[in-house]
């Protein structure tokens, strides 16, 4: 469930959730609460700088921007959103991750791009306008291709410079002017492996808001080519089997949809397999 616009804050007396961010750590309580994310009326921090977002289950919600000293009080923690999903559950988490996408949004945003002038919020819609030249800017939203390829029984697996050591995920790229998300995904893996691909076919899509993208999820097959690697890109990549798949992400990324979804396929085909041979006849 998104959060929900309206032109304006609620009474201020009214309990909120802060989603109060130190960089991209966000501050929630150490013990078992069922809302991690304080629901007060004012934030437990001091604050450079807070936003409205909308509301939530009718629950105003503001998203706070704290300094990098700014040290959390007794009882909380900052702790990195990437890191926190369990600990929030799906519904929350997404809804952090758009209080930080916002949150980047406007602290970015402060000037127009066209004549420098200082931005105002727009009361009918979640946008900015500039009382000068009269530019209107809306929420950065960047498309981005994630994909798996596939050749039978083998899934193909890269790891990344940024990536943990021993992590490996499918590929993924940013979309660019002029280009068609099917696109991108043949060049995308053509130039990060040498591989073409064939059969693209939509899976799904995620918001993954760090801190802008839009990730659309596809699953392909191997169609050709020698797998040869991008080093600017990668540090590795191979076939994998699905029963025999290194260290890859898990929720609540995509990428370990993406995986599991492959995985699942296989293992139902070759459950199907085991049971139909044990129901053949004997010769």
């Amino acid at each position: 469930m998104s959060l929900v616009f309206q032109p304006g804050p609620p009474d201020n007396a009214l309990p909120a959730f802060w989603f109060c961010y130190r960089g991209q750590e966000l501050l929630i309580y150490t013990n078992e609460r069922s809302n991690p994310v304080p629901c007060v009326q004012t934030p437990p921090v001091q604050i450079r700088q807070i936003q409205f977002l909308g509301m939530w289950h009718e629950t105003p919600c503001w998203v706070a921007e704290c300094s990098p000293e700014t040290e959390a009080p007794d009882g909380m923690a900052f702790s990195n959103l990437r890191l926190i999903y369990h600990r929030l559950g799906e519904e929350l988490w997404y809804l952090a991750g758009q209080a930080f996408h916002l949150g980047y949004w406007y602290q970015t945003h402060e000037f127009c791009g066209r004549c420098g002038a200082s931005y105002q919020n727009k009361e009918e819609e979640r946008a900015k306008f500039c009382p000068v030249c009269g530019f209107v800017s809306y929420p950065r939203i960047s498309p981005a291709v994630i994909m798996s390829v596939t050749r039978g029984e083998e899934i193909l697996l890269a790891r990344a410079h940024r990536f943990r050591a021993s992590m490996y995920s499918v590929l993924a790229g940013f979309v660019e002017p002029g280009e068609s998300l099917e696109a991108c995904v043949r060049r995308e893996v053509k130039e990060e492996t040498g591989i073409e691909v064939k059969q693209i076919r939509y899976f799904g899509s995620q918001p993954w808001p760090f801190p802008n993208a839009l990730m659309v999820g596809f699953e392909t097959e191997y169609a050709g080519g020698e797998l040869i690697i991008d080093s600017h890109e990668l540090t590795d990549a191979g076939w994998y089997r699905f029963d025999a798949l290194p260290k890859v992400p898990g929720p609540p990324s995509i990428a370990s949809r993406l995986i599991n979804a492959f995985v699942e396929r296989c293992e139902n085909n070759s459950n199907l397999k085991n049971s139909e041979n044990r129901e053949s006849p004997s010769r």
